[in-house]
Order: structure tokens, then C-alpha cells, then sequence
């Protein structure tokens, strides 16, 4: 009679049982055969790839940046690269899932990186913006204050001063056009240019 305690198999480890498991088996298998194929090119395995673990490249994309579009734009970005970059998948080293994983995290990455560019580049516009409506004020109220003082003046060193201001011309080219002497010219526009000046640090210490 064969004894119970020598004949029963031996009792096995729960995590033995789950390693050897035809379910576990046949799924490390099917893995290994997708990513075979993956790597050949076979575009049948990309769209398998993309159905089975685009949702959780996009989970991690979306709770990464908070954003759903920008989630969706990387999940298309990580099967674009994953699948350009096929030659470079190596099963010995990483499973086909953790390797598009891999490259997930760095297109996150890249995208916290865009991000940060664009808010520079905004931020970089926005002071320049904000400076350029800060000097053309200036300048306009230059301009006005300018244009008020010169109306103060007699009408021949206005006439004098407008050209020389506004046109830019030299003090012959003002002696020509308004037929005066170069002499004259000369001290209209000294005199115009004391009296402007006065007048001008008069109004800067009233404001």
C-alpha cells in the first residue's frame, strides 16, 4: 500500500505557480512575438501596440501636464517615435510595453520643456510690447509738448526751428529755403533752443 506521506507531489509556491501559469506564459509569448513584429516593421503591430497601451501613455501624459490636447498630441508623438525608432528596441533589454513607456516619459518631458519656451517667449513679447507702448507715449507727449512750445515762438524762428526740427535740415539748407542769412539762422535757432529749454524744465518741475 503506498504510503500518503511519500507518494502526494510535492506542494508548490503560490508564486511558482503564477510564473509557470499557461496564462502568464502564453502572454510573455505573445509579447515577445508582438514585439518581433513591431521590430520587423509589420505596421499590423503598431496598430496592435497603439490599442493596447495608448491609454496608459496618454493617463501618464495627462496627469503629467494637466492638459487632454496636449496628452493626445504626445500619445501620437510616443507611437510616431516609438515606431521610427524601431531598429533601437531590444527585448533582451526592456519589453516592448516599458520601452514605449521609456519613450513616453521623454516626450513628457519635452513637452514640460515646450511648455516652459513658450511661456518665456510670451513673457520675452509681452515686456517688449509693454516698452515700446511705454516710449511711444514718451514720444508723443515729447512730440505734443514740443509742438506747443514751438507755437509760442515768433513766426520766423517757428519757421526756423520747424524745418530744423521736423525736416531735418541743416542750417544752410534753412538759410536757402527761407532765404535768410546763414548768420541769422544760426541765432534764431540759439535763441529758439534757450528759450525751448527753459521753457521745457519749467514743465518738468511743475509735473
Amino acid at each position: 500500500m503506498p504510503d500518503p506521506t511519500t507518494d502526494r507531489p510535492p506542494r508548490r509556491h503560490p508564486a511558482d505557480v503564477s510564473a509557470s501559469s499557461p496564462s502568464s506564459t502564453d502572454d510573455n509569448r505573445d509579447q515577445a512575438r508582438l514585439g518581433a513584429d513591431f521590430r520587423a516593421g509589420e505596421e499590423r503591430a503598431l496598430a496592435e501596440a497603439y490599442a493596447r497601451w495608448s491609454a496608459l501613455v496618454y493617463t501618464l501624459a495627462v496627469r503629467s501636464l494637466g492638459d487632454t490636447a496636449e496628452a493626445e498630441d504626445v500619445t501620437q508623438k510616443v507611437f510616431i517615435a516609438a515606431w521610427r525608432g524601431r531598429a533601437g528596441f531590444d527585448e533582451e533589454r526592456a519589453a516592448l510595453p516599458a520601452w514605449i513607456v521609456g519613450i513616453a516619459r521623454h516626450t513628457i518631458a519635452d513637452a514640460h520643456e515646450a511648455r516652459a519656451r513658450r511661456r518665456r517667449v510670451e513673457q520675452s513679447l509681452a515686456e517688449q510690447a509693454e516698452l515700446i507702448n511705454i516710449d511711444e507715449s514718451a514720444d508723443v507727449a515729447e512730440r505734443l509738448l514740443l509742438g506747443e512750445e514751438l507755437g509760442r515762438l515768433d513766426p520766423v524762428p517757428q519757421r526756423v526751428m520747424r524745418l530744423a526740427f521736423y525736416d531735418d535740415l541743416t542750417h544752410v539748407q534753412i538759410a536757402d529755403s527761407l532765404g535768410l542769412p546763414l548768420g541769422t539762422v544760426k541765432s534764431h535757432i540759439r535763441r529758439s533752443l534757450t528759450r525751448l529749454r527753459t521753457r521745457l524744465e519749467a514743465n518738468d518741475d511743475a509735473s
